[in-house]
């Protein structure tokens, strides 16, 4: 695609991949065909092809409107359309530049500032986001419906994670929400290294991958909580950590990506490309790993969700449903498994007309075979399924930790 980008342009930090990526497109429309927007509202803007056209004109100098941010906030950011691009646009990054130049020259209404600015405060923050689920279930009859379905169901019994005792270790990565929405997900996994000769350490000074205000207007801030944890993981990766494990994927992309996006940041660039380096998804592990170790029999219906940020930001599409098959568990059939629940992240807050109605329709596709439990790899595509009150959702490493014999 020829463009031009304007003299304002030039200067933005990241104008030479903006125009890379521009170049690279080929307006073909072979991702309108994948992209989940596009299929519900049948607009050429709402889809990849419409949103590369809308931030090439910004580049090229025109100005952003309340219209064109609105397009682009439409976007679910999964990724599918690289899978579907035959040129290999990066679309995730040319997104991300253009959000950033809307963001700057729209102001949002009052409603919308309010709700980004309390997913900022409260979401990267584990201590209080704990603190705050545990308020909201004492109060969940007053709540109102879409925040009560958000809320665990349950209170889980916490198990106990294993001591630090073999050779071979690794660092997790904790996360945000997981903790309190998914308590036992991370211990589960710890449980399941153990068996297989791996230590899970900890380094209490990580937190937040920083997505989520990387991706709700605060880009600067995310990249500051990229760095932080690049410093809370460092000691251990220097005394020989073999990998910076992820149990939600789409922790896992962003920290992949910690090197693409503190590339041009000299004090972290070489650190920021070894974290990236080093960071694995956790069915990663396991795949390589000698699975009949663990004993496992396990002949439950399941049927599993794969992620966006599993399938096409990380390309492991398919290698936990054949690890899920090696360990004995029946895996139903689901069309359409390429496409996106609707959670994305903030996306089922910041639009949730659009994020329910994909998640309804993932639901039917995914028990369109009778599963007893749908497992998934990724704690907002967890919370946002189960929202509906279907049939159970769940971290498909709990149900891998509940099968090993005692």
């Amino acid at each position: 695609m020829q463009t031009n980008l304007s003299e304002q342009a030039k200067r933005l930090p990241r104008a030479d991949e903006a125009e890379r990526i521009l170049r690279s497109c080929v307006h073909c429309g072979f991702c309108t065909a994948t992209c989940p927007t596009y299929q519900l509202l049948g607009d050429e803007l709402d889809g990849p092809r419409g949103r590369i056209y809308l931030i090439k004109l910004l580049l090229e100098g025109q100005p952003a409107t309340a219209s064109i941010q609105t397009h682009l906030d439409r976007c679910l950011s999964c990724r599918n359309c690289e899978t579907t691009c035959p040129s290999g646009v990066e679309y995730h990054n040319l997104l991300d530049i253009g959000r950033a130049v809307v963001d700057a020259q729209v102001p949002r209404p009052l409603g919308e500032r309010l709700l980004r600015h309390g997913l900022r405060l409260f979401v990267p923050r584990p201590a209080l986001f704990k603190a705050l689920t545990r308020t909201a279930r004492a109060f969940r009859p007053l709540l109102p419906k879409p925040v009560q379905a958000k809320l665990p169901r349950h209170e889980p019994v916490l198990k106990p994670r294993p001591k630090v005792q073999h050779a071979r270790r690794v660092l997790m990565l904790e996360g945000c929400v997981q903790p309190a929405l998914s308590p036992n997900t991370n211990a589960a996994a710890a449980r399941v290294l153990d068996r297989l000769g791996i230590s899970v350490i900890a380094a209490r000074e990580a937190g937040c991958c920083g997505a989520v205000d990387y991706h709700v207007d605060a880009q600067a801030v995310g990249l500051d909580r990229a760095r932080r944890n690049i410093d809370a993981w460092w000691p251990a990766i220097e005394a020989g950590a073999e990998a910076i494990v992820q149990t939600a994927s789409g922790c896992g992309a962003f920290v992949r990506d910690y090197g693409h996006l503190l590339a041009a940041d000299l004090a972290y660039a070489a650190k920021a490309a070894r974290v990236s380096a080093l960071a694995r998804d956790l069915v990663e592990v396991l795949r390589d790993a000698p699975l009949e170790r663990l004993g496992i029999r396990a002949d439950q219906r399941l049927a599993f969700h794969c992620p966006c940020t599993l399938q096409h930001a990380q390309k492991l599409g398919g290698v936990v449903e054949a690890v899920l098959e090696r360990l004995g568990f029946n895996l139903t059939p689901v069309p359409d498994g390429h496409l996106c629940c609707g959670s994305a992240g903030t996306y089922s807050l910041t639009q949730p007309v659009l994020a329910q109605q994909l998640r309804d329709n993932r639901l039917s596709a995914l028990e369109s075979g009778n599963p007893e439990v749908i497992v998934t790899a990724n704690i907002g595509c967890q919370n946002h399924l189960a929202s509906a009150g279907r049939t159970p959702v769940r971290h498909w490493i709990e149900l891998v930790d509940e099968a090993l014999p005692d």
